[in-house]
């Protein structure tokens, strides 16, 4: 038997060290998602020990629901509106704070806070924001209108809440990459530019965007999967409402197998959002790394 060499000893003794993760991932990501698909096929009530394979008729009657076409509106403004915001906030942020001056630290502690917060408890104080005797119409020039708004009440005004408020909170996770970003960009490229006379905004298109490439890829993935997915905040200020109007695909899944006892349903939709969480990342990481390759 061949002894094995140094270096294929070291090589061995750090692929040990996956073995417990991967057992994990199979646990917690493979066996979940294989059993999501098997209970797709069945019409299995969540409850009940017996059930039967039903087909594809879950996935046909997708085509035809409402619901499901309504929520799937709203993820892909919930995953693009998030991405967008936080990605154009958190840069501005970004620029700003790495300047030196006094508060800076401070200022980068102020926006990246929200983060810390967990996303349902922060919808739960967003909702007393909100709410028609919450403090929004308590402000004096809204309180004095005889008709005090419900904000949460239309379901195209609350969507758009819901997204405004997902961006504010996770804001400062952009933030913090593309300051990463920024304190790895050479000052020597400034330096040469401004001797030859560069404009400040020709600075930022030729250079720092340029090399904030990198950062762009990771913020823009990490805010698209996070919005695509996003279910806490939805469930703490609208529980999806009203009706149904306010849903994503996340908390339809919640509704109809707790709701409507519709578990094989309910897998199928959580296919849907599957499927369009990895078809959205897969061309957006694509375009960026494309984005990144000719900017190199």
């Amino acid at each position: 038997m061949k002894k094995l060499s140094y270096r294929q000893k070291q090589d061995w003794t750090m692929n040990a060290f996956t073995i417990p993760a991967l057992i994990l991932f199979i646990m917690f990501v493979i066996t979940p998602l294989c059993r999501g698909i098997f209970l797709s096929f069945t019409n299995w009530n969540g409850y009940s020990q017996h059930y039967k394979m039903v087909g594809l008729k879950n996935f046909l009657r997708l085509f035809t629901d409402q619901n499901v076409t309504r929520a799937i509106g709203n993820t892909l403004f919930y995953g693009i509106g998030s991405t967008l915001l936080q990605n154009i906030f958190g840069l501005l942020f970004a620029i700003f704070l790495n300047h030196k001056f006094r508060g800076r630290n401070i200022g980068r502690t102020i926006i990246y806070l929200p983060v810390m917060i967990a996303p349902l408890i922060m919808g739960y104080i967003m909702y007393f924001f909100f709410t028609l005797n919450g403090a929004i119409n308590q402000i004096p020039f809204i309180a004095n209108n005889p008709v005090l708004t419900d904000w949460l009440s239309d379901g195209k005004r609350a969507v758009i809440i819901i997204t405004v408020i997902n961006s504010w909170q996770f804001v400062g996770i952009s933030m913090v990459i593309y300051l990463a970003g920024l304190q790895g960009i050479p000052a020597m490229y400034y330096e040469v530019a401004k001797l030859e006379g560069v404009k400040p905004k020709e600075l930022f298109r030729y250079i720092t965007f340029p090399l904030l490439a990198p950062a762009v890829n990771s913020a823009v993935v990490l805010n698209l999967i996070g919005g695509l997915k996003l279910f806490d905040v939805i469930m703490a200020l609208t529980k999806g409402g009203p009706g149904y109007d306010s849903n994503s695909l996340s908390t339809l899944v919640n509704r109809t197998y707790f709701g409507s006892e519709n578990a094989g349903y309910a897998s199928a939709i959580g296919m849907v959002v599957f499927a369009i969480i990895v078809i959205l990342s897969f061309i957006t990481t694509n375009a960026l790394n494309k984005y990144q390759e000719k900017m190199s």
